[in-house]
């Protein structure tokens, strides 16, 4: 595992360019991010957020009106990466009617091997392309390119460092992302992550310690702990359970985090969840296939009963345990059998919810040169099939919660209901109920009154009652 930290010094260098930035004349006055993907990119959108900010500029929510239009883009599936192409294509119309308009275009995509060079080429009229191990230096690299007025690409190919010190602009008064590791050494065939976020390494526990107390002083009442794979978490040589034990003592009121790999779920994060208050009844663990056959092409290492004795284990440590998953439908290969024993787990298991992906070639991946003989139609018709009984569940375990009583954290207006607030339970599951905006941000006790096919309905019970 590879702990390798920006120095110090650096930082200082790019906090200088974020200076020089905003003394510049002309510069952009106003920003706009579109963030797409998993929740890590939506963590360095935050960041990303905080250096424009210190920059002098000032968040635009409405992107044609923004003088900077950063998009942090996702390549972990076909679909993700034509999106982020074609909202490109779009902002060359923009640009022409404003020429002085800043096109940015970061995160996972342009670090796909080559894909920098052919977005140089096609799309010349984007003003800084950079990939995800370089984040930390967009101020330089945006000085650069408002400065010569040309465009500005730079990629580096590495395993990627750990990053401390950089400002933030956060989302959420109450609840936040914490990164508390980057990149993935697991190498599953049909995942492109540990090419474009380079190999695991692990934030220090003290670090990671020093910002969920900020974010405890500052109000924040739910952290949702991230990495690739948390579960390989070693800051320090400490293991993730250990850290969980040490973050629960500071006193903030919910504590999530994901994702795990199954392969390395240990017996002390299960324990954990008997053990710790703060710890959410929470656990999404994506299984991606119920076929042990599937899952030794995918190069997950482990099998359908090692998953499902994980399952039994952590409803038997914490019976009202949620669990969400992933799962991948048309891997190459597979045949209808096959299918039909994810289909049998899916059964089995009873996830709250589950997102489905047929397969995706991504280039460089073992998985998109495997030979696949299933006609789109098929995988078509499966993964209809798979999301229609999984719809089921879903509805099926929402109304077996009505009639009962949860603590709600209220995050905003519901946007089903008017005159409605909306949160979340601690098994994760959405509720929306009559309330004005004095609730957001308390913790209120609602009894679940209805189920819908993907949320729950409820009322505010009265402290008397």
């Amino acid at each position: 595992m590879l702990d390798t930290r920006v120095p110090e010094g650096e930082i200082l260098r790019q906090r200088e360019y974020m200076r020089l930035v905003e003394a510049m004349p002309g510069r952009p006055e106003t920003y706009h991010i579109v963030s797409m993907g998993c929740q890590m990119n939506e963590r360095d959108s935050e960041t990303i957020a905080g250096m424009f900010e210190e920059m002098g500029m000032s968040r635009e929510p409405v992107r044609e009106r923004a003088d900077l239009i950063l998009y942090n883009t996702c390549c972990v599936r076909e679909n993700a990466e034509n999106k982020a192409l074609g909202n490109v294509i779009w902002l060359k119309e923009l640009k022409k009617d404003r020429p002085e308009l800043m096109i940015c275009v970061g995160g996972c995509m342009p670090q796909e091997p080559g894909m920098a060079e052919v977005m140089r080429k096609k799309y010349p009229f984007i003003d800084l392309i950079y990939g995800t191990h370089n984040l930390y230096r967009l101020p330089e690299n945006l000085y650069r390119a408002l400065r010569d007025r040309k465009p500005v690409v730079e990629v580096v190919q590495t395993d990627g460092e750990i990053v401390e010190g950089l400002p933030e602009a956060r989302n959420s008064a109450l609840s936040a992302f914490v990164n508390i590791m980057y990149g993935c050494d697991n190498f599953c065939t049909y995942c492109i992550v540990p090419y474009v976020r380079g190999r695991e390494r692990s934030r220090a526990p003290e670090d990671v310690i020093d910002e969920c107390l900020r974010l405890r002083d500052a109000g924040v009442k739910e952290i949702t702990l991230l990495g690739q794979n948390v579960n390989s978490y070693r800051g320090g040589g400490a293991e993730f359970a250990n850290l969980l034990y040490r973050l629960d003592r500071l006193g903030i009121e919910r504590i999530r985090f994901m994702t795990s790999h199954p392969k390395d779920l240990s017996d002390e994060l299960i324990a954990a969840y008997a053990e710790l208050p703060h710890l959410m009844p929470h656990l999404h663990l994506p299984v991606q296939s119920g076929s042990d056959e599937v899952l030794r092409a995918m190069n997950r290492r482990y099998g359908r009963g090692r998953y499902l004795d994980l399952v039994r284990r952590l409803r038997a440590a914490r019976p009202e345990i949620g669990l969400t998953t992933d799962i991948i439908v048309g891997f190459p290969g597979e045949t209808e059998a096959q299918f039909e024993e994810t289909m049998s787990l899916v059964e089995e298991v009873r996830f709250d919810s589950a997102y489905t992906f047929i397969f995706s070639p991504r280039t460089g991946t073992r998985a998109a040169s495997m030979p696949d003989g299933t006609p789109a139609e098929v995988k078509s018709a499966r993964i209809q099939k798979l999301i229609a009984r999984q719809t089921e569940i879903t509805a099926e375990i929402l109304r077996g919660q009505i009639g009962r009583r949860e603590t709600v954290l209220v995050e905003g207006a519901s946007a089903r209901d008017a005159g409605s607030v909306s949160g979340r339970t601690p098994r994760a599951l959405t509720v929306n109920f009559p309330g004005g905006e004095e609730l957001i941000g308390r913790f209120v006790d609602v009894e679940i009154t209805s189920a819908g096919r993907n949320t729950l309905r409820g009322r505010i019970v009265e402290e008397e009652e």
